[in-house]
């Protein structure tokens, strides 16, 4: 099976599908880590470095992309996942 690249959202480097984080915006206006790839709704894939990690809070990149304010246990839950 051939793997799947994305981009990442901010960086704009490729990665397998599997090595990235993946962010859901569903029609409710719920955001969430989708951490099963399979999560219907507007999607950004970011790579698990840390200075993306850095540009999304200190810009405010991921508000503008999903028209929303986003919430900080969202970015609680990307840097547990950076970690681990």
């Amino acid at each position: 099976m051939k793997p799947v690249f994305r981009m990442c959202f901010i960086c704009r480097n490729k990665f397998n599908k599997n090595e990235m984080l993946r962010l859901v915006k569903n029609s409710q206006g719920d955001i969430a880590l989708d951490k099963t790839g399979k999560m219907d709704g507007r999607g950004a894939y970011i790579c698990k470095c840390g200075e993306c990690l850095n540009k999304i809070k200190n810009r405010k990149i991921l508000n503008k992309a999903f028209k929303c304010e986003f919430p900080e246990e969202i970015y609680k839950k990307l840097c547990e996942d950076l970690i681990v």
